[in-house]
């Protein structure tokens, strides 16, 4: 099984040698794109005003100065002989729960491998808290990644779909087991915009993290990793509203 390896934390993140560690279980055929820098919160963006370069860094291993979508499409389009069977993207450095997947790099990038027709799966630890940096422990997801990855390679993903995964802040021993759940909603606060000035005496902006109201729905992944359980939800493409469909073709057909 030729897998593709990435995340949006950068090539040299401390989670991107877990997902390795992980990998190397499941297959000796590693390929491995990341950007070279961190692009957290980078979403499903595309380098278009700028050129992206590649550097190699070993045999089947490059790193980008593009985006987590960049990566992928690069590593399928240019740098790989055959598509891979699977990508795997992360691990990230906090949470990917909720309202975060519309946000996140490391889900886009399994977006686009799942665009491409390819099984594209996310994966993301869970901190307690704020500032912790790269001392971010991720000894749950080096225990339970492969664990939770290998009932997905005997599963078929449906077309354009993605499976989102998400170790909880625990010590791998505390983690209660699996839980295959819906995306929660959760909402950062729009307080929490840091305003600072900079050595010239001109504003400046830092988004922040803190402020975040959970929603606990049941049957969520918010729900799932409160009570100490990896959340495993499956995700799709398909953004279609299909409950408004008849209300808005009613709605333009009275306008006839």
């Amino acid at each position: 099984m030729r897998i593709l390896l990435t995340n949006d934390d950068g090539y040299h993140a401390p989670g991107f040698a877990v997902l390795e560690a992980i990998a190397r279980q499941l297959s000796d055929d590693i390929w491995v794109c990341a950007p070279s820098e961190e692009q957290s919160g980078a979403g499903h963006s595309l380098t278009l005003s700028r050129p992206v370069r590649v550097r190699q860094h070993g045999e089947r291993r490059w790193s980008c100065t593009g985006t987590p979508t960049d990566s992928v499409m690069i590593a399928i389009g240019k740098l790989m002989p055959e598509k891979p069977d699977l990508i795997l993207s992360g691990v990230n450095r906090g949470a990917n729960l909720g309202d975060d997947i519309t946000y996140s790099g490391t889900v886009s990038a399994a977006i686009e491998g799942a665009l491409a027709g390819i099984p594209a799966i996310a994966l993301s630890q869970v901190y307690a808290r704020e500032g912790m940096g790269d001392t971010v422990p991720f000894e749950a997801a080096e225990a339970w990644g492969a664990k939770a990855l290998a009932p997905l390679l005997k599963t078929p993903m449906p077309p354009r779909t993605l499976v989102n995964i998400n170790f909880p802040a625990l010590p791998a021993a505390a983690v209660k087991g699996i839980r295959v759940v819906r995306q929660g909603f959760h909402d950062y606060s729009r307080g929490s915009i840091v305003e600072g000035t900079d050595p010239r005496g001109y504003t400046y902006y830092w988004f922040g993290l803190h402020g975040i109201e959970h929603s606990l729905a049941h049957d969520s992944d918010l729900e799932a990793i409160d009570d100490g359980y990896i959340s495993v939800t499956p995700l799709q493409l398909d953004l279609t509203h299909d409950a408004s469909l008849a209300a808005l073709r009613s709605a333009y057909e009275g306008d006839r």
